[in-house]
């Protein structure tokens, strides 16, 4: 009577619970003098129960509900089996669910495998949770080393159109970005036919389209793990076309979604896979429409569905986005492209300011892709004040409450400011007013980070901003960073971090006035830097951009006496004349050359110097070298103390 009351009645559901009913209910399905009957009566009304809303599902899991369905799978009884997986099946797709609840105890995955083969039900629910449950590497594995994958392959060819979704299902989730898993699943067979080949099968168009996606999910993963190639017709010919069929308008809403972010995950790295998307079914267009749904043409017949879509239509916007990042992550002329379709800037610069932080992700990477783009920066992001939203995008932490950030606007935070790099190069417009709204702050703020990315981004975008610029930003730049930043962004543990930082140094300090005006103010502080870094453990490439900041300095007019009065810098400077490494042999003749140049007042004197610290000597050998730049250079130097 309970289980015809509560059917499809969420009122009665509800009253049920209140009235007790759930602890009765698993008293009696624990009961080992219950019978077989009652017990799986009581499973179902549990089940039934499960199916209504979420504060349902949580007064069931409040009274200890899936210890005592698990308990139950130890039956011999098949239908009771049955109807405890089905209860169990619905409570994890709940997600009020926490996944680890399946995984407390090292025997019931073991127990659910040898249950597989009990029946077609069993087979369905089994793999439904497995699917559900199966969040992050942590989980593919303990199901991997339980032998899923055996377990599972052969329900891909069940006589169940659900037992074979559910197995597809159960694919997609334990492959995705995982190389073990997938490398497995190239050599599996099933009846004699490999599982890539039975995924094509199922990406038919005959086939529901559920099925489809999925399957094209699963070769994605595979895929992208390396255990089918990029080239193989598979993808080129089967997954990819069938994933750009997924973004036609004549597809629901979550399929377009799903289509477009696994075809943006797909293509991500490799350009060829970006070159045939972009030409596949006009592709680029199609996805324009992502941004006007729902259109007038969806039929308003379905009032439930029109409201589902109208709630979800971020998720388009976000995929689009995705996709169009995907797309114009290699190739100018698909960037082009892309730039061209309709409103494209207008629909970036909304998504930036979107409330989903998601959508705004997702803009701001696209907006990243597209700036990799020499001519677009020129142009398009002229015409519309990219920069804007992103500044406010990094705005969001000039106080430095990076600390305190979560880790979502983190995530964009650093997508924000790799994109600033690109939008801050010599050659881009939206430089100046960039540097009107503040940007130097903001920057010289993100290299205070915890966060290696963001600390990384910070001092490149300083770096692509000093290149070329006017005397009054280096200063400013100089300011805003302060001496003990500087050292602090000189010794940090990461390469790339000291790299962008002597990058920076190398673009402040070009151009003589520039030089001899900041070695005039920061003198001391910078040549202390480079006596540290010369002496300090680093490798190759970081010595040879410390020297050439030595020769910047060695090009200033005033400035070249920094490096003449300190004995230490110029011993230096000698030692890697003779270096076993070309390029710092090279630099440090860079040096050199600077310092002896004729035409410049005190030549004489510093050449003097010079060839009493044995440097003419060096340079005799070097014009004997094998090596025809150092051969040149060091001839070119000689002709100084000729002429």
């Amino acid at each position: 009577d309970m289980k015809n009351a509560v059917i499809g009645n969420n009122k009665q559901k509800a009253n049920l619970i209140v009235l007790g009913a759930v602890p009765r209910l698993l008293y009696l399905l624990q009961q080992e003098t219950s019978s077989t009957e009652l017990r799986t009566e009581c499973a179902v009304v549990l089940g039934s129960l499960a199916m209504g809303t979420e504060n349902n599902v949580k007064s069931l899991l409040d009274c200890h509900i899936i210890p005592a369905l698990l308990q139950g799978l130890l039956s011999p009884d098949l239908k009771f089996i049955e109807a405890c997986l089905r209860c169990l099946r619905t409570i994890f797709i709940s997600p009020v669910t926490p996944e680890d609840l399946l995984y407390t105890d090292a025997t019931v995955i073991s127990h659910l495998m040898a249950l597989l083969s009990r029946s077609r039900y069993t087979q369905e629910y089994i793999c439904q949770i497995f699917s559900h449950c199966c969040k992050g590497p942590d989980h593919q594995t303990i199901l991997f080393n339980h032998g899923a994958v055996q377990n599972i392959a052969h329900l891909l060819v069940s006589t169940s159109y659900k037992v074979r979704m559910q197995a597809l299902k159960c694919f997609s989730v334990l492959a995705f970005e995982n190389p073990q898993v997938s490398m497995t699943l190239v050599n599996v067979s099933v009846d004699g036919e490999l599982l890539p080949q039975i995924f094509v099968k199922m990406l038919q168009r005959d086939k529901p389209i559920e099925m489809q996606l999925t399957a094209a999910k699963c070769l994605t993963s595979m895929c992208r793990a390396g255990a089918i190639r990029t080239d193989d017709s598979c993808i080129v010919l089967k997954t990819l076309p069938c994933l750009v069929r997924m973004c036609s308008k004549e597809r629901l809403l979550e399929e377009r979604v799903e289509g477009a972010e696994t075809l943006a995950y797909l293509i991500e790295t490799d350009v060829e896979l970006q070159r045939i998307a972009s030409i596949t079914d006009h592709l680029i267009v199609m996805l324009a429409d992502y941004f006007k749904y729902p259109s007038s043409v969806s039929a308003i017949t379905d009032i439930k569905r029109l409201d589902h879509d109208l709630k979800h239509a971020h998720e388009l916007r976000q995929a689009a986005f995705k996709l169009y990042a995907s797309l114009g992550a290699n190739d100018e002329d698909i960037r082009k492209k892309i730039i061209e379709t309709e409103n494209m800037m207008d629909r970036i610069v909304n998504g930036l300011s979107e409330s989903s932080i998601k959508v705004r992700l997702a803009a701001v990477r696209c907006l990243h892709s597209l700036s990799r783009s020499v001519q677009q920066l020129r142009t398009s992001f002229q015409d519309h004040a990219v920069w804007k939203p992103l500044m406010k995008a990094n705005s969001s932490l000039l106080p430095l409450s990076l600390q305190v950030l979560q880790n979502a606007p983190n995530e964009i935070l650093i997508v924000a400011s790799s994109t600033l790099c690109n939008l801050l190069l010599e050659f881009s417009p939206s430089k100046e007013p960039i540097l009107e709204s503040g940007a130097i702050e903001l920057l010289c703020s993100l290299t205070q980070s915890e966060n290696l990315a963001l600390r990384v981004n910070g001092i490149w975008a300083l770096m692509n901003m000093a290149f070329q610029a006017e005397q009054k930003i280096k200063s400013d730049i100089l300011r805003g960073l302060s001496t003990e930043q500087l050292f602090q962004l000189l010794s940090d543990s990461d390469v790339n971090v000291l790299m962008k930082t002597l990058g920076l140094l190398r673009n402040l300090l070009s151009t003589r006035p520039h030089i001899d005006h900041i070695m005039s103010t920061h003198g001391k502080q910078i040549m202390q830097a480079v006596t540290l870094i010369l002496e300090g453990e680093h490798n190759i490439e970081v010595k040879e951009q410390t020297l050439c900041i030595l020769a910047n300095i060695a090009d200033g007019t005033t400035a070249k006496e920094l490096i003449m009065t300190n004995d230490d810098i110029l011993q230096k400077i000698k030692y890697y004349m003779s270096h076993s490494n070309a390029k710092l042999q090279l630099a440090a003749m860079f040096c050199i050359s600077n310092l002896i140049w004729n035409e410049e007042e005190g030549s004489q004197e510093r050449q003097d110097k010079l060839r009493d610290m044995g440097i003419v000597d060096i340079l005799h050998k070097l014009s004997q070298s094998s090596d025809p730049n150092l051969c040149d250079k060091a001839k070119t130097a000689l002709q100084q103390y000729l002429a």
